[in-house]
């Protein structure tokens, strides 16, 4: 029986949003191929390249590299490094990355695949352009809950991608562009929005809704089988992942309370205070 690639998923947000709970329970049906993240869209635009970037058609210096470390040492498929282009074109190179994919993914007899890179929230119109028939779920979670979350993570755990640990600030203006990026889009038929609190509340209802979105039948299986998708998506050197192969949580936080003292809780509350959710409350 061969297998046809029919829906092409990226899931994305602000980061500690819950991007990777909704992925590893996506990633446990049958029919959706998922792995760790990417990263390809973020590495692909040269946005610290001023030469590259006016252009619009070279791809960063720094793609390459990447794509070694994700095809060698996350995925474990180096094979694929010899199907990339030698010429660094954007088009050819997100071309060739999406024909992989779909290999992959009819290789395992599965039909759609689900890509979740936080960051790519900040590609949208790239993928758009470059990804025939592209489909884009959106998760939100509470901003202060969010905050909390990125400010613990990135001093607890430093890494390359946020060194040293972000500010308030740093964390605030995450949350609030991805909110206002979701809001751009969501009046397009290919996105739809989850919101984490409904998720965790209720994770049954919030996917079934999603597999309307996705034209494909639900999996009960999908509830109990998250927790060992969650081990095939996230990698060992990260372990603020791994809460995610736990029961899911239904309690509100804590965190904002134990992570800033009142006066940075105040300073927060008044950034957020002036972000409008009405209309991705319904």
């Amino acid at each position: 029986m061969k297998f046809v690639v029919k829906q092409r998923l990226f899931l994305v947000g602000c980061p500690r949003s819950g991007t990777t709970l909704l992925q590893s329970l996506l990633a446990a049906h049958p029919q959706i191929y998922s792995f760790p993240e990417s990263k390809f869209f973020q590495y692909l635009i040269p946005t610290y390249e001023p030469r590259r970037l006016a252009l619009r058609i070279i791809a960063s210096r720094h793609l390459r590299t990447r794509l070694a470390e994700f095809f060698k040492d996350e995925i474990r498929h180096p094979e694929m490094l010899k199907l990339l282009p030698k010429i660094p074109l954007m088009r050819e190179y997100t071309r060739r990355f999406i024909n992989i994919l779909d290999s992959l993914t009819t290789e395992q007899g599965k039909s759609i695949w689900l890509e979740k890179t936080p960051e790519h929230i900040h590609y949208i119109d790239y993928i758009e352009k470059f990804v025939p028939g592209v489909k884009f779920i959106h998760i939100l979670r509470n901003g202060s809950d969010t905050v909390a979350s990125m400010y613990e993570v990135t001093r607890k755990y430093p890494s390359k991608y946020w060194r040293q640990g972000w500010s308030i600030d740093t964390c605030l203006e995450r949350w609030i562009d991805s909110v206002e990026i979701t809001r751009q889009h969501l009046h397009k038929s290919n996105h739809i929005l989850v919101r984490y609190e409904r998720l965790v509340e209720n994770p049954q209802s919030e996917l079934q809704n999603l597999h309307k979105f996705m034209d494909i039948e639900f999996d009960e299986k999908m509830l109990q089988d998250y927790r060992i998708a969650a081990k095939q998506v996230s990698l060992e050197i990260e372990p603020w992942k791994a809460a995610v192969s736990e029961a899911i949580f239904k309690a509100k936080s804590q965190k904002f309370y134990e992570v800033f003292d009142e006066s940075q809780q105040r300073y927060i509350v008044e950034r957020l205070s002036k972000v409008n959710l009405d209309d991705l409350n319904s």
